[in-house]
C-alpha cells in the first residue's frame, strides 16, 4: 500500500511538474521565430497583409514573425500544412475567405475549418463591387435587377469557379431571382479586361481591381457587397441597402492557428493584432487596398466563420455550383 501510494504521489508530482512547465512555456511565448503560412503566392492581398502583421508582431513581441508562402490547390495546400502543424503557437495561418470557399466547393477537402483550426482574429475585410459595362442601361441595383428580369441570361465574368467574385454574384442572382450566365476566367485580370471590352456585361471584382476602371468611366459601379460603404468608394451604396435587403458577401483575411493551440497564446496574438490595426500607418496601408481593419475577438471570429460555412455551403448545394 505504501509503495502504491508512493508511486501515485511520484506520478502526480511529475504530472504537476509537466503542467507547470507547459504553462511556463506558454507564458514565455514566443521564445523563437513564429511562422505565418500564406497559402498563396507573394504579392497578393493575403501576402501583403501577412507581411504587415508579421512586421507589427515582431515589433511588439520581440521575436521574428516570418511569412512562409505555400501556394497551391486554391489555397488548400497551405491551409492543410497549418491544420496538421504542432499546436504550439509557432505556426499560424493568414487565411483568406478562399479557405472557407475551398472547403465548401470540394467534397475532398483535407481539412475542416471548424474542426482543425482555432480562430484568432478577423484582421480585415474587403468588399467586392457590382460593376456593369456602360452598355447596360442600369444606374442602380434596382434598375439592374429589373433589366436582368427583362433580359435573362446576361453574361458575368469571374476569376474562376468557386472564387469570391463568382459566389458573390451567384448569391446576388439567387436572392434577386434573376438568370445570369457565368463566364469563368483564370484570374481577376482577364475577367476584368473582358468586362471593360464589353465581352461580358457585369462582374463583382474586388474594389481595388475595379476602382481605376470606375474612375475612368469604363465601368459603372452600382453597389458594394459589404454591409457598409467603403472609403475607396464612398458614394457607392451597399447592395443590401440599394435594392436587395439582407445581401452581404465580402472577402476577408484572418489569422488562424492549429486546433489545440493554448488559449493564452491565442489571446496574446489577438491583443497585439488589434493594437496594430488602430495605428495610422496600418490603416493607411489597408485603405490603399480598399480594405477595412477589424481585429475582433476569437469567439466572434469563430461565429463569423460558422456563418460563412453555413451561407456558402447552402448556396453551393442549392445552386448546384461545381468547381472548374
Amino acid at each position: 500500500m505504501r509503495i502504491a501510494t508512493k508511486l501515485f504521489n511520484t506520478g502526480l508530482a511529475a504530472c504537476l511538474l509537466f503542467t507547470a512547465g507547459a504553462q511556463a512555456q506558454t507564458a514565455a511565448w514566443p521564445v523563437r521565430a513564429v511562422r505565418i503560412v500564406v497559402p498563396s503566392s507573394p504579392g497578393g492581398g493575403t501576402d501583403i497583409l501577412a507581411r504587415l502583421m508579421a512586421q507589427k508582431l515582431t515589433e511588439s513581441l520581440g521575436q521574428s514573425f516570418v511569412v512562409d508562402n505555400r501556394p497551391g490547390a486554391g489555397q488548400v495546400l497551405g491551409a492543410d500544412i497549418v491544420a496538421h502543424a504542432a499546436p504550439d503557437g509557432y505556426t499560424l495561418l493568414m487565411a483568406a475567405s478562399a479557405v472557407v470557399l475551398g472547403q465548401v466547393m470540394s467534397k475532398k477537402s483535407p481539412y475542416d475549418v471548424a474542426r482543425d483550426f482555432v480562430p484568432i482574429t478577423l484582421v480585415a475585410d474587403l468588399s467586392n463591387v457590382l460593376v456593369v459595362h456602360p452598355s447596360v442601361p442600369a444606374n442602380s441595383v434596382v434598375e439592374l435587377i429589373a433589366y436582368a428580369k427583362a433580359h435573362p441570361g446576361m453574361n458575368y465574368s469571374s476569376a474562376g469557379s468557386g472564387t469570391s467574385p463568382h459566389l458573390s454574384m451567384e448569391l446576388f442572382r439567387s436572392m434577386a431571382g434573376i438568370t445570369l450566365t457565368h463566364v469563368p476566367y483564370k484570374g481577376t485580370g482577364p475577367a476584368t479586361l473582358d468586362l471593360v471590352a464589353g465581352q461580358v456585361q457585369l462582374s463583382m471584382p474586388n474594389i481595388l481591381t475595379a476602382l481605376p476602371h470606375v474612375k475612368s468611366g469604363k465601368l459603372r459601379a452600382l453597389g458594394v457587397t459589404g454591409k457598409r460603404r467603403t472609403s475607396s468608394m464612398p458614394t457607392v451604396p451597399p447592395i443590401g441597402e440599394a435594392g436587395l435587403p439582407g445581401y452581404e458577401a465580402i472577402q476577408w483575411y484572418g489569422l488562424l492557428a492549429p486546433a489545440g493551440t493554448p488559449a493564452a497564446i491565442i489571446t496574446k496574438v489577438q491583443a497585439q493584432v488589434a493594437k496594430s490595426l488602430v495605428l495610422r500607418d496600418v490603416q493607411e496601408r489597408l485603405a490603399t487596398d480598399g480594405a477595412d481593419a477589424v481585429g475582433n475577438k476569437p469567439d466572434e471570429f469563430a461565429a463569423y466563420i460558422k456563418g460563412e460555412l453555413d451561407k456558402w455551403g447552402k448556396l453551393v448545394k442549392t445552386a448546384n455550383i461545381t468547381s472548374d
